[in-house]
């Protein structure tokens, strides 16, 4: 079989362009433009406790990213929960359905109450090492809230799409 690389040479490079863009468009996730997303964060109370928004990837163990009151989401942490006094609100089988499933809550912000541990878990699925939190309770605060660190963010169940950049 003869191979024609000129042929080939038009679809590589559409790959390797699509590759090094990102996604094509704008984001999937919506939400509130950068100047209300930064109001909100500015008006939240202080206190002592933290904010958790629930970041579900098919097959990984962290359960999503942490912060500080009045912090940006560029200053959270992806964590593992530790489940020893709380259990996280989507502890249900990863097969269910509707509210019934692990990771129902894919992007929930919620109230967290806890601590970090100050010990790293592996979570071979994602090949990352990251903090433990120990969560003690937690209240939703926003089942939609949108995007998390940009407004072009995309989100895709099966691989890591949310990081900081």
């Amino acid at each position: 079989m003869i191979v024609h690389l000129h042929r080939l040479v038009p679809f590589a490079l559409v790959l390797v362009i699509c590759q090094c863009a990102g996604p094509l468009g704008g984001g999937n996730m919506g939400g509130p433009t950068v100047e209300e997303r930064k109001a909100a964060i500015a008006s939240e109370s202080s206190g002592d406790y933290f904010v958790g928004r629930r970041y579900y990837v098919q097959k990984t163990r962290f359960w999503g990213y942490v912060r500080r009151p009045k912090e940006s989401w560029n200053r959270s942490k992806l964590v593992v929960m530790r489940e020893d006094k709380k259990r996280t609100p989507d502890r249900y089988p990863e097969y269910g359905s509707g509210n019934q499933r692990y990771g129902f809550d894919q992007n929930y912000e919620y109230k967290l109450r806890g601590y970090y541990t100050g010990k790293k878990v592996y979570d071979p699925n994602s090949n990352q090492i990251l903090p433990e939190f120990m969560l003690t309770g937690y209240e939703v605060l926003n089942r939609q809230p949108g995007w998390l660190f940009r407004p072009d963010d995309r989100y895709d169940p099966y691989r890591i799409t949310l990081y900081s950049r």
